[in-house]
């Protein structure tokens, strides 16, 4: 949260300066921060996420509330990959370009909700609010916790992509989906099968 609101600070000094030299600094350094810093982060936090939904008895759509924090999550990640950091881009050739408003106000508002969301889902992992989601049965089988490596793994994973973005210049959540599906997998096998009665 605490990148999502620096790059909010930045795009806002951007749009609201009249400095052409401060407005290219802040737009580069906002899109120095997306690529450098948030991309990556933002991908071992969706990890983590994931992989603690995985491995323990909160499963990925038992509840309400871990539920709402996955559909945002996937929207997070779609909106900053796929709107975010081409828009950033942008930005960053137009301030160049000396456009006194590089910054769309869109772009300024889009990380105000980021931040909003991210602040959102801190709330819903602290209070667990609402009930339980339709497709739970009344008496849901306990799903047995992941082993101690699992959760090893979820640790140690995310600076294994950070190490594979720095060496390649991209965040790259390669090592987090290769685990993340040998985990589905490997948990799918394992548990049990329930029947009906």
């Amino acid at each position: 949260m605490s990148q999502a609101l620096a790059l909010f600070t930045l795009l806002t000094v951007s749009l609201t300066t009249d400095d052409a030299t401060i407005r290219v600094s802040a737009t580069t350094m906002a899109h120095t921060l997306d690529d450098a810093l948030l991309a990556p982060m933002a991908n071992a936090s969706a990890f983590t996420g994931f992989m603690l939904s995985a491995s323990t008895a909160w499963g990925f759509y038992r509840h309400w509330w871990v539920l709402g924090k996955l559909l945002i999550t996937l929207a997070q990640l779609y909106l900053g990959i796929f709107v975010l950091s081409g828009a950033l881009n942008g930005a960053v050739i137009a301030a160049k370009a000396g456009n006194p408003t590089p910054t769309p106000v869109p772009l300024v508002v889009g990380t105000a909700l980021m931040a909003g969301a991210i602040a959102f889902q801190a709330w819903l992992s602290v209070a667990k609010p609402w009930n339980r989601t339709p497709w739970t049965p009344e008496r849901p089988p306990k799903l047995p916790t992941a082993p101690t490596w699992v959760f090893a793994a979820i640790v140690i994973v995310p600076f294994c992509d950070i190490a594979l973005s720095v060496w390649t210049g991209r965040p790259m959540p390669a090592v987090s989906l290769v685990v993340l599906t040998a985990w589905l997998i490997t948990r799918k096998v394992r548990q049990p099968v329930s029947v009906a009665r």
